[in-house]
């Protein structure tokens, strides 16, 4: 319990230091949102409704920093992150709500789908260190995760893509006259435009997990443990997941927790190449329109996102190795 109770200290610490830092940034940046908003419309708005645009976007308060502060926090605690710029007059929450879902599909699945297949591929290997699948598995995989993830994705964008016409080269589904739904036409249509940028991620992301987890297996199979399960005559299965791979293995948690933390920050080139709607190319749009809020909105997600699934790996290490409690 003490462990939990530091770490969720640790948490909150790291949170509260986060907010305000996001606080900050956009109080630190020269000119205000009802400027930008003003240059797209070419000069065509009059004093008084750029002062609307000033009171809308909270510019024209004469509240000190600290009590802006305090706005800030409130207004975060309700749930309210402020009017997007580029979406105007959407607000924040909406617009990260409708792109949120896509980057979780697309880069949550292919990142926990990478984690227990390169998993197991390096539980495989390393039990079988030596053996063709050994000698086949590091040298090729640690070309494939040095490899770009967006240039994979222009590589098979053009092969399948382009040339073949396989699968389709950009968008999230195709736009027709009838509305998206949870149907069987369409959730194909959604797989199918998902499978190429998937493939790119997948390809990528897969060499890290088979080789971290091969190398710490290794080291885990000389231990003293594993040496008298083999003496005790336990089965070779037993022993390789029980024994081996669930000590192996814990290392790795904190790093796929990360990337699950990442993962709502979307693959940023992969979307922009396959013009996927996702966080990622949210963010992309939000840098180049100069959207602050949008920028602010995500930014604070991301962070909130990577803290809490550290928190949980934290945990989740400790419950599954007693020693890390004891050390504590």
């Amino acid at each position: 319990m003490r462990y939990v109770l530091r770490r969720l200290g640790f948490f909150v610490l790291t949170m509260w230091a986060a907010l305000t830092l996001n606080f900050l940034l956009p109080h630190l940046m020269p000119g205000n949102p009802a400027q930008t908003m003003l240059s797209k419309f070419r000069g065509e708005l009059n004093p008084g409704e750029l002062h609307s645009l000033e009171v809308l976007f909270g510019l024209n308060t004469n509240q000190d920093i600290f009590q802006q502060y305090i706005s800030y926090v409130h207004q975060l605690l309700t749930g309210n992150l402020g009017i997007s710029l580029s979406e105007y007059p959407k607000t924040v929450s909406s617009v990260i709500g409708s792109a949120i879902w896509w980057t979780l599909g697309l880069v949550g699945v292919t990142t926990v789908l990478a984690f227990l297949l390169g998993t197991f591929i390096g539980i495989v290997s390393a039990w079988r260190r030596g053996s063709w699948l050994d000698s086949i598995v590091p040298p090729v995989f640690v070309v494939t995760s040095a490899l770009p993830y967006f240039l994979v994705g222009i590589v098979l964008l053009l092969v399948f893509g382009i040339t073949l016409k396989w699968f389709p080269s950009e968008g999230a589904y195709y736009v027709t006259t009838d509305t998206p739904g949870f149907n069987l036409t369409f959730v194909q249509d959604v797989i199918n435009h998902a499978i190429l940028p998937a493939m790119a991620l997948l390809i990528t992301l897969i060499g890290t997990w088979i080789l971290t987890m091969r190398n710490t297996m290794i080291t885990t199979l000389a231990e003293d443990y594993v040496r008298m399960a083999r003496a005790k005559g336990l089965p070779g299965w037993r022993i390789m997941l029980d024994y081996a791979a669930r000590n192996a293995i814990l290392p790795n948690l904190t790093g796929f927790a990360m990337s699950l933390g990442f993962v709502v920050s979307g693959a940023i080139l992969i979307e922009d190449v396959f013009n996927y709607p996702g966080v990622g190319f949210m963010l992309l749009s939000a840098v180049d329109n100069e959207d602050y809020p949008l920028m602010q909105g995500l930014f604070l997600l991301i962070t909130v996102a990577v803290l809490v699934a550290i928190l949980i790996a934290d945990v989740l290490t400790a419950l599954l190795d007693p020693r890390t409690r004891e050390t504590q």
